[in-house]
């Protein structure tokens, strides 16, 4: 299980229509209710370092704090921000770059 959320250059608010995704994602995570998760937020190359680092931590905060707001025990959840670590895609193009800002959700391990 892995799913990500993307996000607008230099924001940690969600894209429009985002919210139907996560909802998604809410709907499973209650369905494996015995499994935790962790929350990875990650940047483009644009920006220092130490700002994508910040940027990409309040991406996978704002990201788990939606999950529990929408029922989901904060102790099933950890977050973590990489910065530009990581790449999905190829930084020079603006395609790429929008990959590249996002936060992925993923199974840790199981109780």
């Amino acid at each position: 299980f892995a799913k990500t959320i993307n996000f607008n250059s230099n924001r940690f608010s969600f894209k429009s229509g985002v919210s139907v995704q996560l909802d998604a994602i809410v709907s499973i995570m209650k369905e494996y209710d015995r499994a935790n998760f962790s929350v990875n937020g990650y940047t483009d190359s644009r920006g220092k370092d130490t700002y994508n680092l910040t940027l990409s931590e309040k991406r996978a905060a704002a990201v788990m704090k939606y999950l529990a707001d929408h029922g989901i025990a904060a102790d099933r959840l950890t977050s973590k921000g990489f910065g530009e670590a990581n790449p999905i895609a190829d930084n020079k193009t603006s395609k790429g770059r929008a990959e590249n800002r996002r936060v992925e959700i993923q199974v840790v391990n199981k109780k």
